[in-house]
């Protein structure tokens, strides 16, 4: 290999930032920005209020660190999206604990140096629980995480956010690498968190749907995320409970979750049988709630959560 060939695979394109939303992100933050520093020397961290060495861990492998306070998803990304655009012309986004794998790295850097024939770029993911890389019992694979300034935002969502493109004409494709969704939440941690996204699903769910170009639109013959979103809105067409119960076994028999071996199982359960159940219980809860009690139903969702949610 020429030094001219080596000196392009190890030095990272320029003209992309890559943005990571943190929060006490210790335990797998040095491992998600290594990954992301091969794709940019630019990783800009958007931390809202660690305390674990997050942040110190960020500065010490040269990243750029800013801290603001966590209202939702949605407005996180968003506010990000805002703060690089003028400087970068791709951006990429990950959450804390997405690694990209080789695969993922190599083919990102060659649209960077000027292979790209789309504005956008969707990354597959593979989710991990209680430790194991699951190959069969992951949800929702695909996510648009890739794009030139100017043509993503995320959608305005609770629940489910995707970002989605912007502008006429836009196009987009899939890579063929992986993020690994490593998930460093214990089990506790896992059922709180997905305790407080129900809240937020029931929410969606009870009001109007949106619709328009804010949202990403559920569509048979779309992209794979927008099939997902049809799929999804035919679940809630179906009878609460038996659905939980027919999702369960899609995950764990159709989608060979057995193969996983226990993880598969707990995922699957705690997915469909735990996690769907308990949007369906908050659901029933506030339409059976009286209308003079506005104050019953779901709580109020916690705010600090940088996670985006992995269970749609």
């Amino acid at each position: 290999m020429t030094q001219a060939a080596s000196d392009t695979r190890t030095r990272a394109p320029d003209n992309c930032v890559v943005v990571l939303l943190t929060f006490d992100s210790a335990g797998i933050i040095r491992e998600t920005a290594t990954a992301a520093l091969r794709v940019s020397p630019h990783v800009y961290a958007v931390d809202s209020g660690s305390t674990d060495g997050t942040v110190q861990i960020l500065q010490e492998l040269g990243c750029t660190v800013v801290r603001r306070p966590f209202a939702n998803y949605s407005d996180q990304r968003n506010w990000a999206i805002a703060q690089v655009q003028a400087s970068h012309e791709w951006q990429l986004h990950l959450d804390a604990d997405e690694v990209l794998d080789e695969t993922c790295i190599d083919e990102i850097r060659a649209l960077l140096q000027g292979a790209a024939r789309h504005d956008a770029y969707m990354l597959r993911r593979r989710d991990y629980f209680m430790g194991k890389m699951l190959r069969f019992s992951g949800v929702n694979p695909w996510h648009l995480r890739l794009f030139k300034s100017g043509a993503g935002r995320c959608e305005a969502r609770l629940y489910d956010q995707h970002f989605i493109l912007v502008g006429a004409n836009r196009t987009s494709a899939q890579l063929r690498g992986f993020m690994h969704d490593k998930n460093a939440l214990s089990l506790s941690d896992w059922i709180a968190r997905h305790n407080r996204w129900s809240d937020s699903e029931a929410r969606e769910k009870s009001g109007p749907q949106a619709a328009g170009d804010d949202v990403l639109q559920p569509r048979l013959l779309g992209d794979a995320r927008e099939r997902t979103r049809f799929i999804k809105q035919l679940y809630y067409r179906l009878p609460i409970g038996p659905r939980a119960l027919g999702y369960f076994f899609y995950r764990y028999f159709l989608r060979l979750g057995f193969l996983d071996g226990k993880p598969g199982f707990y995922f699957a359960f705690f997915q469909a049988l735990w996690f769907r159940m308990l949007v369906d219980a908050k659901l029933h809860e506030m339409q059976s709630s009286n209308d003079d009690n506005p104050t019953a139903g779901v709580n109020t969702p916690c705010a600090n959560t940088t996670r985006q949610n992995a269970s749609s």
